[in-house]
């Protein structure tokens, strides 16, 4: 906090804003050593771009909905510790499947591994359909999730509803729901279940205002044209997944990341 302070009384007798700071920390948050494996995919991810596009603050509040392997929480948890509150709301250590209950066991390792990094991270569970109260009503700033919403798309248009109702209801008014995901070219038919892992921008617009939301902006900081969206195995043939092996490898690593929306709603 200390550390803080002073760089913030630098920078103002400088004559810098509060936000010059802000992105100082983010940029550092990014950059972290503890990063260093992860930070390789960076180039395909940005995230100092897409955090700053959603206005992220180091004072925010902000809820993170399924983390995973705690990618963006390896950089969410040491830019809001100081000021701010990190939500993890990840999978549920009961779940009646062995995948979640799994993976929420190794997030939950992680973060106890460095309490020093994230030992103020708030830990609760999002689990669609059944649970959808990971956080207070109108008690965040900001709810992010990443790569996540083809995921959703299986149980249906009223539990998706019901999952964008949740984040509407854990805003502030004025409070921000940021989106990447694997974008499926309009001219493709999505089916029922998003099984390729891709997913129809005007799909997550539409689904966004049903309940509410604005869409701000949507940006192309994530885009990627090489991406055509048709391949075997889905959105997992590319980097990393590379889920075909070694057929067509060359091709896929040329390809790079998916091709991804990124929205930006706000509550009004």
């Amino acid at each position: 906090m200390k550390k803080w302070l002073m760089m913030t009384a630098v920078v103002t007798s400088l004559g810098f804003s509060a936000a010059t700071v802000a992105d100082e920390a983010l940029k550092a948050a990014v950059d972290a050593p503890h990063r260093a494996e992860n930070a390789k995919r960076d180039d395909a991810r940005h995230p100092y771009e897409t955090l700053t596009f959603f206005g992220i603050k180091p004072t925010m509040t902000v809820v993170e909905l399924s983390p995973g392997g705690g990618w963006y929480t390896e950089i969410l948890a040491p830019y809001l510790k100081a000021q701010g509150k990190l939500v993890a709301a990840g999978y549920d250590p009961q779940d009646s499947i062995e995948y979640f209950r799994v993976n929420a066991a190794k997030f939950d390792e992680k973060l106890k591994a460095n309490p020093e990094l994230y030992g103020k991270v708030e830990v609760t569970i999002f689990a669609p359909p059944a649970k959808l109260d990971y956080a207070k009503p109108g008690s965040a700033d900001m709810v992010l999730t990443f790569r996540n919403v083809h995921n959703w798309v299986r149980h249906g248009d009223e539990a998706m509803k019901a999952i964008f109702q949740s984040a509407y209801d854990s805003l502030k008014p004025g409070g921000v729901f940021g989106v990447v995901e694997h974008r499926l070219p309009a001219s493709m038919k999505q089916d029922a279940r998003a099984s390729s892992g891709y997913v129809h921008e005007q799909y997550v617009i539409d689904m966004a205002k049903s309940v509410g939301f604005k869409l701000a902006e949507k940006s192309e900081i994530n885009a990627n044209p090489n991406d055509t969206a048709d391949h075997e195995g889905g959105v997992w043939a590319l980097p990393p997944t590379l889920r075909n092996k070694d057929k067509n490898r060359e091709k896929y690593q040329a390809i790079g990341e998916s091709d991804r929306m990124t929205l930006k709603f706000v509550k009004p």
